[in-house]
């Protein structure tokens, strides 16, 4: 049990009652404020790809899983780099090539790519969302100068706020972190000169599964 659970099931002793039933969930979930939002159409994989790739990020396209390791293969021999990445683990089980090796994170400071799942892309921006964890250590996503991260098409939602729900209902509860990436790092402070990879990674590339997961 988390220490969030811990908790919170004091408290409904406390209290004298249990998890509320589902109609009060309803009732509560439905007083909550609406806002406007930016209108997204339903093509959200051709809009999520286009605002992602506009901030100078960029996207493969693959079947299914198990195509993942080509790609990412293919990304690591087409830039030149040497043929081994931290791989989150919930990916160390898909058929690697021979010869490319792979070890879950964290990442050192020598780890030039790593390869990660996310928790979903959003449309509206083009971003994606990175939990924190044990299976994927945020050193994968700010410490090698090649991000790669795995994104289903079916993982896209429309607008920022649509995430939030995905996050409360993680098994594992609220993760430490989560960041919301854009594209590779970049700074325009020296001579207003655009600089890659600042503060994090040079680039970063999503490999977008048609499967769903």
């Amino acid at each position: 049990m988390s220490s969030r659970s811990a908790i919170l099931d004091q408290i409904r002793r406390q209290l004298g009652r249990g998890p509320l039933p589902p109609d009060a969930v309803a009732a509560l979930e439905a007083r909550r404020p609406a806002h406007t939002r930016v209108a997204v159409g339903d093509d959200l994989v051709t809009r999520f790809i286009a605002r992602f790739e506009s901030r100078a990020g960029s996207v493969a396209r693959v079947a299914t899983l198990d195509e993942v390791p080509a790609a990412v293969a293919a990304y690591q021999a087409r830039l030149g780099l040497p043929p081994r990445a931290a791989v989150a683990r919930p990916l160390a089980g898909l058929p690697w090539p021979a010869g490319f090796s792979h070890h879950p994170g964290p990442a050192g400071p020598d780890e030039l790519l790593s390869v990660t799942p996310c928790l979903a892309g959003i449309a509206e921006v083009g971003s994606v969302a990175l939990p924190s964890g044990p299976d994927s250590p945020t050193t994968l996503n700010f410490v090698p100068d090649h991000h790669l991260v795995v994104l289903h098409c079916s993982q896209i939602v429309r607008h920022f706020e649509d995430v939030w729900p995905l996050v409360r209902a993680r098994p594992g509860g609220m993760p430490r972190t989560i960041n919301l990436v854009a594209g590779p790092s970049r700074t325009g402070d020296v001579e207003l000169t655009l600089q890659l990879g600042a503060h994090g990674p040079r680039s970063v590339h999503v490999i977008l599964v048609d499967a769903p997961i």
